[in-house]
């Protein structure tokens, strides 16, 4: 999406009405609405008469069948409007077909972790990147799951009460599955890290756990975004709304699309295309990306939508087309579904009829690119008796319900990766609290605004917890400084820190960056902490005086901690992203290793030791880029490392079998002791290096993982199963080739400069045979 809308109106209470059109960006709950409404009244649209049963709401009835059914029933007219109302403001809702029965649709949603930017409270769970870091697939599906809840929940109210503006509908814009390949993009944070694999996992338990498990409706449909070879500039150097992004044909096969085919296997219903154009090609008008390999060689049969106005930059930003029409003809025919335009009546797709005139776009083509947006209503259920949707029965009383709360909690503590702990800084020990002083200083220390990064739900001001609120609830006296009131920390008061932290037993300096200086169309200068943040640092380090310091971080993008990280008076060290609204509660968790507390995190990305070892934002090579790409000098933290409150050993490696077919399978399995006095979780990492390769290939690929808990003292025996197509490597087909490969097991990547305490076995294996295209095996 490309703009946003201006706050909501609000009732003389203060909170928004559900009654009234909201703008995106709600700041106000939904007050005051019961369950009831949704029992009684859910509309789904006004009902044919009982003279004329339309087969396409025959529930018993092939879902083929009444699809058939309800397109032969469309006029071009009527199609056409489907395909080009997408919402976002004036452009959508999708119109009403009276005749036949059919409600309006708005298909603008956002649910990236939460309903964000939909009237009304909701979940805020941590930003996309956090939970990348948890490396849990289990944990980013019950997300998702809970996301679906409330947004099918606040869509039957808004559909029993007539409302289908924008962030009402079923169908999300979401996950984003970009690869985070610049550090100063200012979307990362709402991918989930620079791993092609770590990022399809996840993605295929998002979209999962969104559509749900119902054998027969999805709860909320995903749309996995954005697609393809969009990773930045926003703004930096030039902007995204006309960017060329001139790509190898390998570096996006293996590195910009993988994510995106594990998406299509795992069901997702829709696919959204970026702005960028791919080597002078936009996407939204590329036939190679949306026909030829979308549907043609991965089977998708879902529906493309614009990324918010990419249909009309092709014209006016790209300079690709020269007038609407053959905007629309391009963008048609390459297989795109439906338009999300800048809030345009006349919008490009509205151009339809001529082109259908003039025979540029046929009958048969506009009506193949209606056929899965009704398909996907019709598995939402719209066109069948509520009664028989278990999702219809949803009421306000799930939003923000004590589970999701939970959850968000769960998920915050999952979430954090600790990067330093000098001489067993943390944890602290609650007994020696009482009486003791804490100082929590720093813009994010109590600046709510701040916590929860882009794309983010508004839940009720009570259930959110600034860190300063959270370490309130120990049994300690807390000082408190912001120093600087907004990230950017351009005026800042030293003294004020000062006292905070003078004769404080323990502080807290909470850094970073937020969507002051990160965020969409917002990319970052350079890596270093915003204004005078370090100094801030710097000068709580003095005022502690050798006093244990911890520092706090919430960013996406890499930031420069090298001074942090090499200086003896900065005790430890904790990412912790963004964490939304239980940030203090999972804070004082950690800081004191509670049960389940015990930092597991790892980081989905590489953080560059300086701007040497950053590329140029528009140079699409992978050359230098990720950890499977990146040059030989260290970085200073690399992807996968994380820290822990207690140790970990690896044994018994074993490979089987240690020679196998081109084609086959590999079998592992390792042995794993938690060697350290406390319980805690490790993500068990498996990379796989080719030792002779035919084409160029990662220096290693990250082929499998797994987030684990260990008591303390306790072995566990892990298996797993690197797949031969994971061992496949690109030549103009993805292709199986034999020879020998290393297989390396730890909790980090191996051979790291910064790096945790325990080893990384290593093993080699070899495949036997003829080469082999991956899809004759």
């Amino acid at each position: 999406m490309a703009q946003r809308a201006a706050a909501p109106r609000t009732s003389s209470r203060g909170a928004p009405s559900l009654l009234r059109p909201i703008p995106a960006r709600p700041r106000a709950a939904l007050a005051g609405l019961g369950a009831a409404a949704v029992l009684l009244c859910v509309v789904l649209g006004p009902e044919p008469s009982e003279a004329e049963p339309f087969p396409f709401r025959d529930p018993t009835l092939p879902w083929h069948r009444r699809l058939e059914d309800l397109l032969g029933r469309l006029s071009p007219a009527e199609m056409v409007l489907q395909v080009a109302r997408g919402g976002a403001l004036g452009n959508g809702p999708a119109p009403p077909i009276p005749r036949l029965g059919i409600a309006p649709y708005n298909w603008n949603t956002e649910c990236l972790r939460g309903d964000a930017e939909a009237p009304g409270w909701a979940t805020a769970f941590p930003q996309a990147l956090g939970l990348a870091a948890a490396f849990s697939p289990e944990l980013v599906y019950r997300v998702a799951n809970a996301t679906a809840t409330e947004v099918r929940a606040k869509h039957n109210h808004f559909a029993a009460t007539g409302r289908y503006d924008d962030h009402t509908g079923l169908s999300c814009f979401s996950p984003v599955l970009n690869i985070m390949r610049h550090p100063l993009w200012g979307r990362n944070q709402e991918t989930y890290g620079e791993d092609p694999f770590l990022s399809g996992e996840l993605a295929a338990s998002f979209v999962q756990g969104l559509q749900g498990r119902h054998p027969r409706y999805i709860k909320a449909s995903a749309g996995c975004k954005h697609f393809s070879v969009h990773g930045g500039p926003e703004n930096i150097p030039v902007s995204r709304l006309s960017f060329d992004a001139k790509v190898l044909e390998r570096d996006w096969r293996t590195t910009f699309l993988p994510q995106f085919q594990a998406c299509v296997r795992a069901g997702s219903y829709s696919f959204m295309c970026s702005y960028n154009r791919i080597n002078g090609v936009p996407a939204c008008a590329n036939k190679k990306l949306l026909t030829d390999i979308l549907r043609g060689e991965w089977g998708f049969e879902g529906y493309v939508v614009s990324d918010e106005g990419a249909v009309e930059l092709i014209m006016l930003g790209h300079h690709y087309t020269r007038s609407f029409l053959e905007t629309a003809v391009a963008s048609v025919n390459a297989g795109c579904n439906l338009e999300l335009s800048y809030g345009m009546r006349n919008n490009v797709f509205m151009h339809i009829p001529q082109a259908l005139a003039a025979g540029n776009i046929t009958l048969e083509t506009l009506r193949a690119r209606v056929r899965p947006l009704f398909y996907t209503r019709l598995r939402l259920g719209e066109f069948d008796p509520p009664a028989m949707n278990p999702y219809s029965s949803l009421d306000l009383s799930v939003v923000q319900s004590p589970e999701h709360r939970n959850l968000s909690l769960e998920a915050a503590l999952k979430s954090f990766v600790l990067l330093k702990n000098q001489r067993g800084t943390l944890p602290l020990r609650a007994r020696d609290l009482p009486g003791k002083r804490l100082a929590v200083v720093g813009p994010f220390a109590d600046n709510p605004r701040v916590l929860f990064g882009d794309y983010a739900p508004v839940p009720e001001p009570r259930h959110v917890y600034t860190p300063r609120r959270g370490l309130q609830m120990l049994p300690a006296n807390v000082s408190f400084a912001a120093g600087c009131q907004q990230p950017r920390c351009q005026r800042y008061s030293r003294a004020e820190v000062e006292e905070a932290v003078r004769g404080a037993d323990v502080v807290l300096v909470c850094l970073g960056t937020g969507i002051d200086v990160e965020t969409e169309a917002k990319d970052r200068r350079d890596l270093e902490l915003p204004g005078h943040q370090l100094e801030l640092l710097q000068d709580a380090v003095r005022a502690a005086a050798g006093r244990p310091l911890i520092l706090l971080l919430f960013n996406a993008g890499p930031l420069n901690v090298s001074w942090a990280q090499g200086h003896d008076g900065v005790g430890a060290i904790l990412a912790c992203f963004f964490p939304a609204q239980a940030t203090g509660l999972a804070i004082a968790k950690v800081l004191l290793g509670e049960q389940g507390a015990n930092p597991a995190g790892r980081l989905p990305a590489t953080w560059p030791a300086g701007m040497h070892q950053v590329p140029p934002m528009e140079n699409y090579t992978m050359e230098g880029r990720t950890y499977r790409y990146y040059g030989r000098e260290a970085p200073l933290y690399p992807f996968g490392y994380g820290l822990s409150y207690t140790t970990f050993q690896y044994r018994d490696l074993v490979l089987s079998p240690p020679v196998l077919p081109v084609c086959a399978n590999l079998s592992v399995s390792v042995v794993l002791e938690n060697t350290g006095q406390r319980d805690g979780e490790e993500v068990v990492q498996l990379y796989l290096r080719w030792e002779q390769p035919s084409v160029p290939v990662p220096r290693w690929q990250l082929v499998a993982f797994r987030r684990v808990a260990v008591p303390a003292g306790r072995v566990t025996k892990l298996s797993f199963e690197v797949l031969a197509a994971q061992r496949a490597v690109w030549t103009r087909h993805w292709q199986l080739e034999p020879g020998t490969f290393t297989l390396f097991a730890g909790g980090q990547q191996p051979g790291q400069r910064t790096r945790a305490p325990s080893e990384v076995l290593s093993a080699r294996f070899s495949a036997s045979g003829a080469a082999r295209p991956l899809s004759e095996c």
